[in-house]
Parts: C-alpha cells; sequence; structure tokens
C-alpha cells in the first residue's frame, strides 16, 4: 500500500501518489540503488536492463518519468531518445551517464531530454529534476 501523499526531506515538494519512474540502465546496481532511492520519496519505480526491454513492457500511452542511461548495448540512450520522440511520446526523459564528455548535458538538452545529470549525481539533484516533470 502506498500512502496517498509523501512529506520528504526539508526543502523538497510534496509527492503525489503512484508518481511513475522508468529506469533504463545496463547496470543492474544503478538500477538496483536508483529504484531503492526513489522508492523512499515515494515513488512507483520500474527498471528494464535495455531499451528494448523498456519498449516492449511500456506502451507510449503509459505516463511517467523516464531515467536513461546513455551507454548502453543495443539501443543506446541517444536512440531510445530519439525513438521515442518520433514516436510522439511526450515522457519526460532525464539522461543520466558516467561520461566526462563536457558537451553531453548540452547535447542531451537538444535532443529533447529534459534534463542531464553526470554519475555519480546528488540524490537530490535527481529527484528535484523529477518533480519538474509534469506527466
Amino acid at each position: 500500500m502506498k500512502p496517498e501523499k509523501l512529506h520528504i526531506k526539508e526543502n523538497s515538494e510534496m509527492l503525489l501518489e503512484n508518481k511513475q519512474i522508468f529506469i533504463v540502465d545496463d547496470d543492474e546496481s544503478v538500477c538496483r540503488a536508483l529504484s531503492i532511492l526513489l522508492a523512499t520519496y515515494g515513488f512507483a519505480v520500474d527498471t528494464f536492463n535495455s531499451a528494448e526491454e523498456f519498449f516492449c513492457a511500456v506502451p507510449n500511452s503509459v505516463p511517467g518519468c523516464l531515467i536513461l542511461d546513455i551507454h548502453m548495448p543495443g539501443l543506446d540512450g541517444w536512440e531510445t531518445l530519439e525513438r521515442l520522440l518520433v514516436s510522439g511520446c511526450s515522457r519526460p526523459v532525464i539522461i543520466i551517464s558516467a561520461d566526462k564528455n563536457e558537451g553531453l548535458k548540452e547535447k542531451a538538452l537538444i535532443a529533447g531530454a529534459m534534463g542531464f545529470l553526470q554519475k555519480p549525481f546528488n540524490d537530490q539533484e535527481l529527484v528535484d529534476l523529477i518533480n519538474k516533470c509534469k506527466n
């Protein structure tokens, strides 16, 4: 049973029940850590180890926020983001990457992501970025 509303740490917004988050990252430890973190903030979280697995399981019509790693085998994050945009999906996407390339944030925003975080990132930064999503 999930609470209807959950008060988060000081200076954080209140989150509504079942705010859906999808995590696509080929690193299972990242999926597990983010899932645990976001569940403590009251989010409903589903994780996928590949973009193909995500596309097979989640129709475009399902609302939520997608946290998407860039470097994955098969469809990478850039191809996944492009596929979502071409299909007309309006789900907000946050790109994450351990890559230290300075231009990635700008590239992610130009490509249509609503945000970019470089791993390792601050938990609160991620939660704040998710809270900006309107879906």
